[in-house]
């Protein structure tokens, strides 16, 4: 921009007028007060009453405003004299002036968790250039297909706001369409410092974690969710992508459509907001053959990095010929973590004889 394209920018920057709202008062303002019909008038300091074309002091402006968006709920204020603050400005690019209403909305009513878990909710998998979402029953079993919002990043940051409001703009009626009580996001935290110490020299890696918009869309996320009467539920992310590609990615596939494993996650994070296991559990026995198949219990091996705790055990026996257990978890059990035989289990020759020979009789 040349000297001349931007002084008049810098100089529209600095017209403006503002005025905080006050409730009880006539319009909720008493400095700059809007009509329900949209007359603007300004109540003048003393130095310029004689400026006033109006009664008490005020001027009045030629023009008349008109707010297209929530254009009901400012009137529903103005009538009822609640607070609602202005601000007045000049566009030089349009060459017009424009006027701001603004008003702080009612705090959303607490919702316990069991009460937002009694429904659906909508997991939702934050990456950096859009946004993956599936619906999970109350059972944790996803619904229908995954829905994808994209986003671009690039570009100023009023660009990059914009962008993340309209993914969840498009989100959130989507939930209050589908009729889910909540949206399940992951809680990050991702700066550049805290990037760097996890991940080291793999610039490109903390490059990709420190542009997610996890700041920007957690902000808007609360505001945007309040507004449109949808909860929000923050899970813990560990595991989310990695255990939601290899049990959930495999299984929800379909011929004519291919899940990602950014949409597994989102099941994933979905089920942990219900607090249901993130793991499948492994196929049941085959018929008539509990005993060579195996037991179906945890789901997942024990050797398993960051695995869940084991299962509670059942009442009776799993089988006939093994007796339940009498410890506290079910994974505990020696008959599912056997290696061998008793004798490779630290027992001689005589104990074994002693155990299962009851004619056998050690001397000594």
């Amino acid at each position: 921009m040349t000297q001349n394209q931007w002084q008049p920018v810098w100089e529209s920057a600095r017209w403006f007028l503002s005025a905080d709202g006050e409730s009880g008062k006539r319009g909720g303002n008493e400095t700059i007060r809007v009509t329900p019909e949209g007359e603007v008038s300004l109540r003048l300091p003393t130095p310029m009453r004689h400026l006033a074309n109006a009664a008490h002091g005020r001027y009045v402006l030629a023009g008349h405003v008109e707010f297209a968006h929530r254009g009901a709920e400012w009137r529903a204020r103005v009538a009822a004299d609640r607070a609602v603050a202005y601000r007045i400005h000049y566009n030089p690019g349009k060459d017009r002036w424009y006027v701001d209403a603004l008003w702080r909305p009612k705090d959303a009513p607490a919702m316990s968790l069991a009460a937002l878990r009694s429904g659906e909710v909508i997991g939702v998998d934050l990456n950096a250039d859009h946004l993956a979402a599936w619906r999970v029953d109350i059972h944790g079993n996803p619904i229908g297909r995954p829905r994808t919002f994209a986003y671009d990043l690039s570009g100023s940051s009023t660009r990059r706001d914009a962008q993340v409001r309209h993914a969840l703009t498009a989100l959130l009626r989507w939930a209050v369409r589908t009729g889910a009580k909540a949206l399940a996001v992951e809680d990050l935290n991702f700066t550049d410092s805290q990037s760097r110490e996890h991940y080291g020299r793999r610039k490109w890696f903390r490059r990709l974690v420190s542009g997610l918009p996890t700041g920007r869309f957690r902000a808007r996320l609360l505001a945007m969710a309040s507004e449109a009467g949808v909860a929000v539920i923050a899970v813990d992310p560990a595991y989310t992508s990695r255990w939601g590609a290899e049990h959930w990615q495999k299984s929800t596939s379909t011929p004519n459509h291919q899940t990602t494993r950014h949409e597994a996650a989102a099941v994933a994070i979905g089920r942990r907001a219900l607090g249901r296991r993130l793991r499948r559990r492994a196929a049941p026995p085959r018929q008539h053959q509990t005993d060579a198949a195996g037991h179906r219990i945890v789901q997942a091996g024990g050797g398993s990095q960051g695995r869940e705790e084991a299962s509670r055990p059942g009442s009776g026996s799993r089988t006939r010929s093994v007796p339940p257990t009498r410890r506290p978890y079910a994974g505990d059990q020696a008959t599912q973590h056997r290696s061998g035989p008793p004798i490779d289990q630290g027992l001689t020759l005589v104990d074994v004889q002693e155990r299962f020979d009851p004619l056998f009789a050690h001397p000594g």
